[in-house]
């Protein structure tokens, strides 16, 4: 019988998930050149600390995420978004979405209990924030990992970052009284309801 977390990495490492302007494309190592330039902007990381990281490193990274946790408890799941409109036409493969890599998704599931709790992030480039990717991206992430049986869902946000923090909230997420390395540890659990409304920056 296959376990849990090899039936979901099975599933995330093919998944094409689609919203209504985008397109959420499994991690390959190939889309590192155009996410460096994503990611390039300084400003993203006022929050999280860090610098933009180089071409080099982000292949190793990606390589690393498609190889999978080490840990056979875990699973690492890891979107491009891409903004559909800005694609060029054709077949949908990874090269006819060259040039509209907006930023990622990812999830990393573990068991919980009786169950199993994702620990959710996003991140949008700079260029194009301010449209609402990020809360459909994250919107479309969260549908997914329901669709897995993960009930549990949390999320660490700068406390001073208001546009990620609107995100949390349009996918259901509440702040919690727990702060991890100077983030507040955002959850939501269950059935609970995503607000509706207001739109993110990120």
């Amino acid at each position: 019988m296959t376990s849990f977390s090899a039936a979901v990495r099975s599933a995330a490492s093919t998944a094409v998930i689609d919203t209504e302007r985008l397109t959420l494309l499994p991690i390959r190592v190939a889309y590192a050149e155009e996410m460096a330039v994503v990611l390039s902007d300084p400003a993203l990381y006022a929050y999280t600390g860090g610098t933009p990281p180089t071409t080099e490193e982000l292949r190793s990274r990606y390589a690393r995420q498609v190889a999978g946790s080490p840990d056979p408890e875990v699973v690492w799941c890891n979107w491009m978004i891409a903004v559909r409109e800005e694609a060029p036409t054709g077949q949908r493969s990874a090269e006819s979405f060259a040039g509209s890599l907006a930023g990622y998704v990812q999830a990393t599931i573990g068991p919980d209990g009786d169950g199993h709790t994702a620990e959710i992030a996003w991140v949008v480039g700079t260029a194009r924030q301010g449209r609402g990717i990020a809360t459909e991206a994250a919107r479309a992430l969260v549908r997914w990992l329901k669709g897995q049986g993960v009930r549990t869902l949390v999320a660490h946000i700068h406390p001073d970052h208001g546009a990620s923090a609107a995100v949390a909230k349009a996918v259901g997420l509440a702040p919690t009284g727990e702060r991890h390395d100077g983030e507040v540890r955002w959850r939501r659990t269950g059935d609970q309801r995503p607000a509706v409304g207001g739109r993110a920056m990120s």
